[in-house]
């Protein structure tokens, strides 16, 4: 198997948003992290460093080792190798309760939605502010009214979860995440088994979310189109939609977006949009026809 193909900076990038939180720490970082489940080997010698705000497109066929990933970056998972850091603290040698509070800055949100289906709209995005403990009901409902609006749900707030279409649960499961406010946000497969429409909705929210809070975001798709949209578009507040970069946007800036090619538990490829469209490595051709 070739070498990755582009390591370096990425060419596109744009300067960051100043009205991000910057740090010279990166926001996560793998170094060297390997993993096997019995005698199959899942990850080799992953490693890459995502800045604050900036956001990584992480593609590959089915079983190659992405969600895996998702899953080590929560701590759910342990490497049997290297280092796993959040903001620049390393999750491999913690204890469940110390992982705990790095968890509470993070935000994951699945392609299935898994909201509780017993639970309203309300009590869906209420419920992890009653686990840290927020008594002030009329706290919670502002906050929870605050990012319904965010992902436009409000209307829907006394529904049930059965009541709801796929798009709809998905954006409420979007809203459940946010509401504690998360520095970072990993997404796996957001749109699968969306139409064109729904899935636009969301990835609009994925852009709003990165543009407008500045949070740092990891995204797990098979579908190339959203993976584009992302690098390519910038949410605008004026139209409350995704226009190309540099068009309605004060500063005429974003923060980079790079992409994660992940072969074989390997990572096949790192690097820009343009690096990897304009690649003539055969492999990549294939996978981006």
């Amino acid at each position: 198997m070739p070498s990755p193909v582009a390591r370096g900076p990425n060419p596109d990038s744009r300067t960051p948003n100043p009205e991000s939180p910057m740090s010279s720490v990166p926001a996560i970082e793998l170094r060297g992290v390997s993993l096997s489940f019995e005698s199959k080997q899942v990850l080799a010698d992953i490693s890459f460093a995502l800045g604050a705000g900036e956001t990584l497109i992480l593609l590959g066929v089915t079983g190659s080792g992405k969600s895996v990933l998702l899953k080590l970056m929560l701590g759910l998972l342990k490497p049997d190798g290297g280092q796993v850091l959040i903001e620049g603290q390393d999750l491999v040698p913690l204890s469940e309760d110390s992982l705990q509070p790095i968890r509470q800055r993070m935000g994951i949100v699945f392609q299935e939605g898994a909201l509780f289906d017993s639970l309203s709209v309300y009590d869906n995005v209420a419920y992890r502010l009653r686990e840290e403990h927020v008594g002030d009901e009329a706290v919670i409902e502002q906050r929870v009214r605050e990012v319904l609006r965010f992902v436009e749900m409000e209307p829907a707030i006394e529904k049930m979860p059965s009541e709801l279409s796929g798009g709809m649960r998905r954006r409420v499961a979007i809203a459940r995440t946010i509401i504690s406010r998360p520095s970072i946000m990993l997404y796996d497969s957001p749109t699968g088994g969306l139409d064109p429409v729904t899935s636009n909705t969301i990835n609009v929210l994925i852009a709003k979310l990165r543009d407008v809070q500045h949070v740092t975001s990891v995204v797990v798709t098979h579908r190339l189109q959203d993976a584009f949209l992302l690098a390519n578009d910038v949410f605008s507040e004026e139209k409350q939609t995704v226009v190309p970069a540099g068009q309605d946007s004060p500063t005429n800036s974003r923060a980079a977006t790079r992409f994660l090619v992940i072969r074989d538990g390997s990572v096949y490829f790192r690097g820009s949009e343009h690096e990897l469209t304009s690649s003539q490595d055969p492999y990549l051709h294939k996978y981006l026809a």
